[in-house]
């Protein structure tokens, strides 16, 4: 942040991002591209990489997520529907939805996944 409080630009590059295994799911990796402490004051922008044959499994968040599909084909489950989604798909999980991914094919998918900035409570269902 600037002296004046206003947000300052960010460009942060690629090599600059470290991927990290997530513990809740074998097969599934978080880079954060942009959060709070890049000066990001509202949102926290994520690139996740699912394997294939990877699962995450049910769970709810108390934040939204908004997702942009990057790359491969999976299955996103939301409450009581499964979308097969793909490059160029987006998608609005609300905060308390049960959702869950599922990557049965031969390459990993990746998207990017923009929440809001602040705590977020995960829980497993099921």
């Amino acid at each position: 942040m600037s002296d004046t409080g206003d947000p300052e630009a960010v460009v942060k590059r690629a090599d600059a991002v470290a991927s990290e295994p997530v513990d809740a799911a074998e097969g599934l990796s978080k880079a954060v591209l942009l959060d709070e402490s890049d000066g990001a004051p509202n949102f926290a922008m994520r690139r996740f990489e699912l394997a294939a044959g990877a699962e995450v499994p049910r769970h709810t968040n108390a934040v939204e997520h908004e997702q942009y599909v990057l790359s491969g084909e999976y299955v996103v489950g939301i409450g009581d529907e499964e979308h097969r989604v793909s490059p160029g798909d987006a998608l609005l999980i609300p905060a308390g939805v049960e959702h869950w991914y599922r990557n049965a094919g031969d390459e990993p998918g990746a998207f990017i996944c923009a929440v809001p900035n602040g705590d977020d409570t995960i829980e497993l269902v099921g």
